[in-house]
């Protein structure tokens, strides 16, 4: 029991990284998301798109962890969320590249990746600060040894190479469990519960740490980060 604790509290602290002293940083505040990776800010008064650093999120044809992922960066980043942007580059779509914050330092780009919407975009890697560099690391570590999102498939495909296989859509085989129970509540993923159930509780359910989307009906994520009963 002490080491799982301790596994959580190491995952929630990945996130919390302190900014460069050294980096540039601009405030903002968020307009809309886009997709998994993308969001719409203003910044002295201009729209800005911002690509988020160093990650790379299921495109929305990868069904349906691209709409999972948008979801979630939705949850972390809602309208009029105030951010701090330390700018990477801008890319050949004029998008600024940037690594985001929120006012309390935690990082939304490790975020994702910890809970498995996204995965590190080693090519592109160095441009990160070396302290975002190492919390990704460590948190695609965690997501794939806890088999969260992406990593929950036993072969799975990476943005960057559905992209250049030029699918425009890919769907999750359905678990076998899954089949047989096609009635299945849509917020909890990772099984199967019978909409309109009794009101249930983590003490009733057959795993932890699993993954929960909006509207949560029972609800088990209590913290509203994405994973029930930790």
């Amino acid at each position: 029991m002490f080491k799982i604790r301790l596994l959580l509290a190491f995952a929630v602290l990945l996130a919390q990284i302190p900014l460069p002293v050294t980096a540039q940083t601009l405030e903002a505040v968020v307009v809309s998301v886009g997709d998994g990776d993308t969001v719409r800010v203003k910044q002295n008064g201009k729209n800005l798109t911002v690509r988020l650093a160093c990650i790379d999120a299921p495109e929305m044809g990868q069904r349906p962890w691209g709409q999972q992922a948008k979801n979630r960066l939705q949850q972390l980043l809602p309208p009029a969320t105030k951010v701090k942007l330390r700018a990477v580059e801008t890319d050949r779509f004029k998008r600024l590249v940037a690594e985001i914050y929120t006012q309390d330092n935690r990082s939304i780009n490790t975020n994702l990746v910890q809970e498995g919407n996204a995965a590190v975009y080693r090519q592109y890697l160095k441009g990160c600060s070396p302290q975002l560099q190492t919390s990704l690391l460590n948190a695609e570590s965690s997501a794939r040894g806890r088999r969260l999102g992406i990593w929950s498939q036993n072969n799975p495909v990476m943005p960057w190479e559905f992209r250049r296989s030029g699918k425009r859509t890919t769907a999750a085989k359905p678990q076998p469990q899954l089949q047989q129970q096609q009635n299945c509540d849509p917020s909890y993923p990772d099984f199967c519960i019978p909409p309109n159930s009794p009101d249930l509780d983590c003490k009733d359910m057959p795993r932890r740490q699993f993954r929960v989307l909006p509207p949560d009906p029972h609800g088990l994520d209590r913290d509203s980060d994405g994973i029930g009963c930790e």
